[in-house]
């Protein structure tokens, strides 16, 4: 009698530990299916580091031409 109270103990904790386990794992796919849904939003939302950058250089070009041209004419 007293073997099989152990043998039903550990049949108990490897069930939790089982259950555990499952848990953690689908946790983890859902996880990782998450990662690549906001991948694939990130390619499709926002613009990219450098192509930002060669638009900001732009802007600040045309800015500083305008600001030029105000300086002459502020002079004459």
């Amino acid at each position: 009698m007293d073997q099989n109270l152990i043998n039903i103990g550990f049949m108990l904790i490897g069930a939790l530990f089982a259950w555990i386990l499952r848990t953690v794992w689908e946790a983890i796919r859902d996880l990782k299916t998450d990662i690549k849904e906001i991948s694939n939003e990130v390619h499709a939302d926002y613009v990219r580091r450098d192509y930002f950058n060669i638009s900001i250089s732009r802007i600040e070009n045309i800015c500083n031409k305008i600001f030029d041209k105000l300086d002459t004419k502020a002079d004459k």
